[in-house]
């Protein structure tokens, strides 16, 4: 098939698509803000591949990739190869049309017209700091992650603009602190599985603490040293879910309210200065506390927040947590959580699942009222399929996913939200956390089983911003 074919093939399949299958509110890029931008992301460990390469020493991830406990059949230590393929990367970024690329910074590697959104910190701590004082547990991790992001700030603050500190820490502290199901692994019995290190009871808060700590000094650095020059903005990255009560009961609704404590418990920090009270009273000492002078540094300690969506879920009260003799994070928020009510699924756990757009207008809500109307950017929000062995460029789902996504976010805006970006997860397959080379969410396909990862935009990249 000739080349010019192939490059009109995509608009001729977008023109021939089913109705049905793109319905959704109906707008065009140009119903947005004029400032508002449209992206995608990639994170350095799970784009770049070259583990031993330019001096690269090993980070969390890299250990835990190798471990018995990697849930996946491969170890990341190729990726998409992005390190060296970063050239033809940023041509399929213009091709595509992106106005803005969210990308990370790898700390054990460390090193016009698109708007530039690098994260310092994706979940990949160099190995060394881990066993020298553990890591993120650890108050000696302030200075260190406020050094290296010295240096970052230092060497490409005059081509970055926006910057996010730290990935998830809301959702990392249970995950990966608690249930210990990704690097580093930390868990306790009865609480985690094939559990060697950690403590699920108390180290989920030491994590949460400082990572809020590290972060805000993070800013204060960047608000006193670097931002009248650089004029750019600094913010941190929050995991979502839109949590529905079961049913109306006030039981329910209460353990909904401290589901939505315990996740948007780095927000309340800085806005008033301490945690949410309900889970200062489920944690009690476990929870640290603020000092004077720290209380201090975390109130606005940020100029936007950025959030990472994908589901939404029931939550219903568990009376029952309260009298276990040993909690963990998990327990203390004292909410049982599911998929469906009355038969209905609404969340997406696995890739391919349930869409609830709605679920994040509600979000948007959430944190307008609650926390007022800060900036905000969608950093991800994106659709993976399992590699089924098949060719799969023809992803109408996904582009049905991602239509009725952006339309819920232009409703959340002129309900007035104050989203300053969408950014599509991913730009290309990656190695993903859960699901390694397997899992598919990427504009862009990557053929993992040929040497050289040749790529193929997909029709959700040809339909992406033509729209």
């Amino acid at each position: 098939m000739g080349t010019r074919l192939l490059l009109f093939l995509p608009w001729l399949l977008l023109l021939l698509l089913p109705s049905h299958a793109v319905t959704a509110f109906q707008f065009t890029v140009d119903d947005f803000p004029d400032e508002f931008t449209f992206g995608a992301g990639t994170a350095a460990f799970q784009y770049e591949g070259a583990v031993a390469e330019d001096g690269k020493s090993p980070s969390i991830w890299n250990t835990f990739a190798h471990s018995a406990r990697n849930p996946n059949e491969d170890s990341g230590d190729f990726a998409c190869d992005g390190y060296h393929k970063y050239k033809e990367d940023v041509k399929l970024i213009k091709d595509i049309g992106l106005t803005a690329y969210r990308f990370s910074i790898s700390w054990s590697r460390l090193i016009p017209g698109i708007q530039v959104h690098a994260v310092i910190y994706h979940l990949d701590l160099p190995q060394i700091l881990e066993d020298e004082y553990g890591g993120w547990l650890s108050p000696r991790i302030v200075d260190d992650f406020t050094a290296y992001a010295d240096v970052c700030f230092r060497e490409f603050g005059d081509r970055v603009a926006h910057w996010t500190t730290i990935l998830e820490p809301n959702i990392i502290a249970q995950g990966f602190y608690d249930i210990g199901i990704a690097a580093s692994g930390h868990c306790s019995y009865p609480f985690g599985r094939d559990c060697t290190v950690g403590n699920s009871s108390l180290e989920p808060y030491l994590y949460l603490h400082y990572s809020l700590l590290a972060h805000s000094s993070v800013v204060r650095l960047y608000r006193e040293k670097y931002q009248a020059v650089q004029k750019g903005v600094v913010g941190i990255n929050l995991y979502s879910l839109c949590i529905y009560a079961l049913t109306d009961s006030a039981e329910d609704i209460q353990a909904t309210e401290r589901a939505n404590d315990f996740l948007c418990c780095i927000l309340h920090p800085f806005l008033f200065g301490d945690y949410p009270e309900s889970m200062k009273k489920a944690a009690g000492t476990r929870l640290p506390s603020f000092s004077s002078y720290e209380s201090k540094l975390v109130t606005g300690a940020f100029d936007f927040i950025g959030l990472n969506h994908y589901s939404s879920i029931y939550a219903s009260n568990n009376p029952d947590a309260s009298k276990m003799p040993v909690r963990d994070q998990a327990a203390d928020v004292g909410a049982l959580f599911g998929e469906t009510r009355d038969g209905q699924t609404v969340t997406q756990y696995r890739p391919g699942r349930m869409v609830d757009p709605q679920g994040l207008e509600h979000v948007l809500k959430y944190i307008r009222e609650k926390y007022g109307n800060i900036s905000i950017y969608l950093q991800e929000n994106g659709r993976g399929q399992i590699d089924d062995g098949d060719d799969d460029l023809m992803d109408v789902e996904r582009i049905d996913f991602l239509k009725k996504y952006i339309a819920g976010t232009l409703k959340a805006i002129r309900d007035g939200a104050n989203v300053k970006g969408y950014s599509v997860w991913s730009l290309m397959d990656m190695y993903e956390i859960f699901g390694g080379n397997k899992a598919h969410f990427g504009l862009i396909r990557v053929d993992f089983r040929n040497p050289r990862r040749q790529r193929q935009p997909r029709l959700s990249a040809h339909w992406y911003l033509t729209s």
